[in-house]
């Protein structure tokens, strides 16, 4: 063979219509069939899974949502559940406000009665125990003060009896302790009467309900002098405006105790004159400071008492109604404060007789007489 035969030679496909170009395309076909079912499966496959991812998500998805609106259910019975406790917290705060306004009112009250009572006089709860003595003079002979700060006891003296005030202790006892007495009344006739203790009434705890007056003042510090000339130089001072006063009622200077009642017309005169105190009063000789402080009103709402007997009176009973008062009072004065009779210095009598009450006052003893 020649060279250029040798160099084109061809190589034939097998033909489509001999045997082995069927089996060869058949071959070639079914090779892409299992490719193309391979293929399938792996999409059916991944169509499952992401079925399957899909169902998951849409799952998870209506999951989510009923959570969702389970929240915003629970958000919103929260939120009317602090629109409750806020209004019962803004309710709680006006009520809060309406105690706190309450309170201090009472607290104000409760500072004006303080101040109130602070002005209030001494006010005693227990009334101290004091020696009381027949001083002489009678509920009908003594012209009393409207306002007095002594004790005072009337004691109902009954008829055909007497009252002797002695001037020592011992010597009333041992008229007590004879009892029987006999008493010349002239030298053919006498009588016999009998001594009798004197038991009085006394307070022993005193409870008072207690205000102060608006139109009064308890005036105190004052002078030794003459009683009517004090009480109008009060009466002067206090009834001018410059002096802080006003319009007086009544002016009573309380014997022997060195206090002054003054009444006013107006009710706002009394605080003014309490609050400045002091008060420079113009007297005969120059000026004094007296004091003033509030007029206390008092109303007896518990009172306890028990019977003391009296240590330097003596009651006689039995007495016949044989001479006039007066010469009787005598004759039993005389008797009496002889030593020889028993008796001793008499302070004072008073005799009653038959058929007549006569009131005795008793007093707390002088300053010089023995207890």
């Amino acid at each position: 063979m020649s060279s250029s035969e040798e160099d084109f030679s061809l190589v034939l496909e097998p033909s489509e219509e001999t045997l082995d170009g069927l089996k060869a395309l058949i071959k070639n076909e079914k090779e892409k069939f299992d490719q193309l079912t391979q293929e399938q499966d792996e999409l059916q496959t991944s169509l499952a899974e992401t079925q399957g991812l899909t169902k998951q998500f849409r799952e998870r998805t209506v999951s989510l949502q009923q959570d969702l609106e389970e929240d915003e259910e629970r958000a919103r019975a929260q939120a009317v559940q602090d629109q409750e406790q806020l209004s019962l917290l803004q309710q709680e705060e006006v009520e809060l406000k309406q105690e706190l306004e309450r309170v201090l009112m009472e607290l104000r009250e409760e500072d004006t009665t303080a101040e109130r009572l602070r002005q209030q006089a001494d006010v005693f709860s227990g009334a101290p125990e004091r020696p009381l003595v027949f001083r002489g003079q009678t509920a009908k002979d003594q012209d009393r003060p409207r306002f007095s700060m002594e004790p005072l006891i009337e004691y109902p003296l009954e008829g055909g009896s007497a009252l002797i005030t002695f001037e020592d202790v011992a010597v009333a006892q041992q008229v007590l302790t004879k009892r029987r007495h006999t008493v010349n009344l002239s030298e053919e006739f006498h009588m016999t009467v009998e001594a009798r203790a004197v038991p009085l009434t006394l307070p022993t705890s005193v409870q008072l309900a207690a205000e102060v007056c608006p139109r009064r003042i308890l005036v105190s510090d004052l002078p030794q002098m003459d009683r009517q000339t004090l009480e109008d130089k009060l009466d002067i001072h206090f009834s001018k405006s410059r002096h802080g006063g006003g319009e007086v009622e009544s002016c009573s200077v309380l014997p022997e105790s060195g206090h002054a009642v003054i009444s006013f017309l107006q009710d706002d005169v009394a605080k003014g004159l309490t609050d400045a105190e002091y008060h420079d009063v113009k007297l005969t000789e120059g000026t004094h400071r007296v004091r003033a402080t509030p007029f206390v009103n008092g109303r007896i709402t518990e009172l306890e008492t028990r019977t003391k007997l009296c240590q330097r009176t003596v009651r006689l009973v039995g007495i016949p109604d044989l001479a006039d008062m007066e010469t009787m009072q005598d004759l039993l004065e005389i008797h009496f404060q002889k030593r020889a009779s028993g008796g001793g210095e008499i302070e004072a009598v008073l005799y009653c007789p038959e058929g007549r009450t006569r009131t005795a006052l008793f007093q707390t003893p002088r300053k010089d007489a023995s207890e």
